[in-house]
C-alpha cells in the first residue's frame, strides 16, 4: 500500500533551520510531482513547494530563497530545508504526491 511519512518537524525560535523529510513506499517519487503543503491555524491548506518531474520546482512567494525542496530518488525521499524560519511559517507540513498525502508533520517557529 502507497504511503507518504513526514518527518523532521519541532520547536524552533525564528530565524532557526528545519529541515522536513517525506519517505515514501509503494510510489515511486521521481515519477511524480511532489509538493509540500501546509496547514495553519484557521486557515486553509496552502501551497509551499514542488518539485516536477525533471527537477524543475515552484515555491511559495513568501518562501522564495528561504526554503528549498529536494528529492533523493535513491532514498525514494522528498525534503524540505526550511531556513530563516518565521512565526507565520508554523503549521503542519504535508507531503502530496502520485495521488497520495502524508499525515503531516508539526512545525513551531517561535518569536
Amino acid at each position: 500500500q502507497a504511503q507518504l511519512v513526514e518527518s523532521g518537524g519541532g520547536l524552533v525560535q525564528a530565524g532557526g533551520s528545519l529541515r522536513l523529510s517525506c519517505a515514501a513506499s509503494g510510489i515511486i517519487v521521481g515519477a511524480f510531482s511532489m509538493a509540500w503543503f501546509r496547514q495553519g491555524p484557521g486557515v486553509p491548506r496552502e501551497f509551499v513547494a514542488i518539485i516536477m518531474r525533471d527537477n524543475n520546482t515552484s515555491y511559495k512567494d513568501s518562501v522564495k530563497g528561504r526554503f528549498t525542496i529536494s528529492r533523493d530518488d535513491a532514498r525514494n525521499t522528498v525534503y524540505l530545508q526550511m531556513n530563516s524560519l518565521k512565526p507565520e511559517d508554523t503549521g503542519v507540513y504535508l507531503c502530496g504526491g502520485g495521488g497520495k498525502w502524508g499525515q503531516g508533520t508539526q512545525v513551531t517557529v517561535s518569536s
